[in-house]
């Protein structure tokens, strides 16, 4: 009768199995670092500030400077004949190259600027 418990209740567990071949090790190796919600803020060469948001980003292993963005937006202040602008700036992808400091936007990139200019683009480059 003990027994008969004991069986009865190994053959009532579901026991999940996950193949070794059903693993993705590429994805796991290429995507070492996820960030949710990633923020980067700071200054520009002429001193002027700059702040990138993201609804998700990651860096790829073998390529550590390079910060692949998802859903981005953010502000990027400029000087043009003395006055300072701001623009806005939101893309759906984007790469912010921190060693070359420039940021590569991509896939219905909109800037509006504060004096009024606005841009419209599939892909836009920033060097910081």
């Amino acid at each position: 009768m003990i027994a008969a418990l004991v069986a009865g209740s190994l053959f009532t567990k579901q026991i999940l199995w996950t193949p070794i071949s059903a693993i993705n090790m590429t994805d796991i190796v290429s995507n070492q670092f996820k960030m949710s919600g990633a923020s980067f803020v700071g200054t520009d060469k002429n001193g002027n500030p700059f702040k990138i948001r993201a609804a998700n980003g990651y860096q790829e292993y073998d390529n550590p400077d390079i910060i692949f963005l998802d859903s981005v937006s953010g502000t990027v202040v400029r000087t043009t004949n003395g006055i300072q602008v701001t623009d806005n700036i939101s893309a759906h992808h984007g790469q912010y190259n921190r060693k070359n400091k420039r940021i590569t936007l991509t896939g219905d990139v909109h800037v509006d600027s504060d004096n009024g200019d606005q841009v419209r683009t599939n892909e836009l480059v920033i060097r910081l």
